[in-house]
């Protein structure tokens, strides 16, 4: 069946950046529904947001093994984030001292001005699943889904483009 599906490089590494992109629209989703996103949980958009350019890239440029590896290291950035996110969740390891909300604009901010920002601020924490399906919170999602795009990505990068 992953013949059918990857038989050529191209389609292989659209679908791989199709399915980044949806992810993105999903994490947006769940934003917009009210599940604030955490400091890992923003850092985790980053490589689906690179490998649904390099997805888009490779479908309107035509294949070259070169885009392929790069969606692979995308893909397998995004597997590692999720797998350190997921593992601060359980208790693994140690997550970033601060998982907060940003401040903006510090340099132009008085100090009272500053204080009163930092304490309006809501504390997302890293280390405590918002969300959970099946037993796995969304960054264990995404990290088994991630996984799969890492195969993909590297079964694009094996094959020629047609």
């Amino acid at each position: 069946m992953i013949d059918g599906v990857t038989g050529d490089g191209r389609m292989a590494a659209g679908l791989a950046g199709a399915a980044s992109a949806l992810l993105l629209v999903a994490a947006l989703g769940f934003q917009a529904a009210g599940y604030a996103p955490c400091e890992l949980c923003i850092l985790q958009r980053w490589p689906h947001v690179a490998a649904a350019l390099i997805g888009a890239a490779v479908w309107f440029l035509g294949w070259r093994r070169w885009l392929a590896l790069l969606g692979l290291a995308a893909a397998a950035v995004a597997t590692g984030l999720a797998l350190y996110h997921t593992g601060v969740e359980l208790g693994w390891w140690a997550g970033p001292a601060h998982c907060s909300g940003g401040v903006g604009d510090l340099a132009r901010m008085s100090p009272a001005d500053l204080m009163a920002k930092l304490q309006g601020a809501p504390v997302i924490r890293c280390d405590q699943p918002v969300w959970v399906f099946l037993g796995l919170s969304m960054a264990a999602w995404n990290g088994l889904i991630s996984a799969g795009l890492t195969v993909l990505w590297g079964v694009a990068a094996a094959r020629p483009g047609r």
